[in-house]
This record gives C-alpha cells, sequence and structure tokens, in this order.
C-alpha cells in the first residue's frame, strides 16, 4: 500500500466530499479549500474501519442493461398498477409471497429487495433472518404464485447473479 493510498484511501470520495463542501459553502476561497480538503481526507480515514466488504460489480455492462431492463419494467409496471388501481376493486387481491434466494451476499441481495421495492406492485417486505427468503407484498395476488417468485428470480435475481458473477 502507497503512502497517497494510506492518506486518501478513496481518492473519488474525498474529491467528492471537497466539491460538495465547496458547493455548500458557495466559495471557492483558500480557507474553504483547505477546510475542506482537510474533511475530505479525515472523513474517509475515520469511517474506512466502519466499511463491510462488498462484492464488486464484476460485468459492468450487464449492470448497465439490468438499469434499463428495470427502468423499463418500472413503466410497465406504472401503466399495469394505474389500470388496476382505476378497474373494479374487487381486482385488487393484496399478498404476500416468500421468494427463495440464491444470492448469499448482502449488497446483491439490496439490489434486489430495492429492485422489487421500486417495481409499482411488490414492495419488500422482509429478508429472513438466515438470508434465505424475501418476502414480498404484492397488490394483485395471482392464481399462481410461483408465477411472481419465477419473475423475480429469472427476471432480477439472475441478472443480479451475472453481474457480480456469485
Amino acid at each position: 500500500m502507497s503512502m497517497l493510498s494510506r492518506i486518501i484511501p478513496k481518492p473519488v470520495t474525498s474529491f467528492l466530499l471537497l466539491v460538495v463542501w465547496l458547493m455548500l459553502n458557495v466559495s471557492v476561497s483558500p480557507g474553504h479549500i483547505l477546510l475542506g480538503a482537510v474533511f475530505a481526507i479525515i472523513i474517509p480515514l475515520l469511517c474506512a474501519p466502519l466499511q463491510i466488504p462488498q462484492p464488486k460489480v464484476k460485468r459492468p455492462f450487464r449492470a448497465v442493461r439490468y438499469v434499463l431492463m428495470v427502468a423499463g419494467d418500472i413503466i410497465v409496471a406504472n401503466v399495469q398498477v394505474a389500470i388496476l388501481v382505476i378497474g373494479p376493486m374487487r381486482r385488487i387481491k393484496p399478498g404476500f409471497i416468500a421468494v427463495p434466494l440464491d444470492l448469499e451476499e448482502d449488497f446483491p441481495i439490496t439490489i434486489l429487495a430495492n429492485t422489487v421495492t421500486m417495481t409499482p406492485g411488490t414492495l419488500s417486505a422482509e429478508l429472513s433472518k438466515d438470508k434465505n427468503w424475501l418476502y414480498v407484498h404484492v397488490l394483485s395476488m395471482p392464481d399462481d404464485e410461483q408465477e411472481i417468485i419465477s419473475l423475480i428470480k429469472q427476471r432480477y435475481e439472475l441478472a443480479i447473479r451475472e453481474i457480480f458473477k456469485c
């Protein structure tokens, strides 16, 4: 580990902290630059022991594709939920579904849970203590809950596993 990486363990974070400091103070005076630089060095050093190692994105292009896919799914789901809500109330059958997880690491599980929550009509309600089950609330329970489970596992979980190669 070089001397510079010991002083500035997260250079991008330090740079962003400095920029945010200067923007918050609406000043680029030497005093603000100096104080911002001190904060930009000290804060990452103090926070370094608190960080939990997370898996790295192994396939960034798949991550971009995933973001675009989820954005499209959000648009489609918004239309579906709007039609469901405008229609007769008897079509709304809320319920919970337990989705078995193949993911093991916290970060990929968090991405999956957030994806489910961002998609209108579904909400990640809880993760089991053993991290083997994600409980999902659905606005309209299908006749076969395996339909939702398969959608989450095949469309989202599989893509996340490809991104992180896990």
